[in-house]
């Protein structure tokens, strides 16, 4: 079933990356994680449907969604730049794998950290966030997607690695075993990884040598 709604606001938070808020339907349920499909309404856009998480919690009175964009591929993302209030947007089914199973270590990267960040928002809401740390990987500063909010939330629990760029305060390189190994506390809780498919198949790949339970994986690929 699909569902129109008007925009609200659009406002860029990183220089490739924007949040946008829309009206939510009646009766419109998601889990912290899920993600639904999304196209603009317009005459050439309405077809072109990209799935996108919801950022917002699911008691909210709207929507909202934090997107990565890609002006150089001309494609939905970059369309998304040029929304204003009162443009529309049609929205899917609710759908994704993702969802909050126990305490754990949460692994993101690039815009993969999307699922995370309504999971984490909701846990802080319930005073539940207990010993859930972070691991974001991004190339520079400058990607990091709501840094200042990920550190409110998460403290020193949150662990930023930046595979071009050396910064204070910032792992460089990449999300190692060993980078794994020290910051989960056990290799028997949750682990729940989102990010592109290479980053993905090689953390699985290290979570499989540290002997974690493939049923403790919560994943979902973009």
């Amino acid at each position: 079933m699909e569902h129109t709604v008007k925009i609200q606001s659009v406002t860029k938070i990183t220089h490739d990356v924007v949040q946008i808020i829309a009206e939510k339907p009646a009766d419109y349920f998601f889990v912290p994680g899920q993600a639904t499909d999304v196209s603009i309404n317009k005459k050439e856009w309405r077809d072109k449907k990209n799935p996108f998480t919801f950022t917002s919690l699911p008691d909210n009175d709207y929507l909202e969604f934090t997107i990565k964009t890609y002006p150089s591929h001309h494609g939905v993302t970059n369309e998304l730049l040029n929304l204003r209030k009162e443009d529309e947007l049609i929205l899917g089914d609710v759908f994704g794998e993702i969802n909050y199973q126990g305490e754990g270590l949460f692994i993101a990267g690039g815009a993969g950290v999307t699922p995370f960040i309504s999971i984490l928002r909701y846990l802080e809401s319930k005073n539940e966030m207990g010993d859930n740390k972070l691991l974001f990987a991004n190339k520079k500063r400058g990607d990091i997607i709501l840094e200042d909010e990920f550190k409110k939330l998460l403290g020193n629990k949150l662990v930023n690695i930046l595979s071009e760029e050396k910064v204070e305060g910032c792992i460089k390189g990449h999300i190692t075993k060993d980078l794994i190994r020290k910051h989960c506390n056990t290799t028997k809780s949750y682990f729940y990884v989102c990010g592109p498919p290479p980053m993905m198949d090689a953390v699985e790949k290290m979570l499989g040598e540290l002997n974690v339970n493939k049923k403790l994986i919560v994943k979902e690929a973009f």
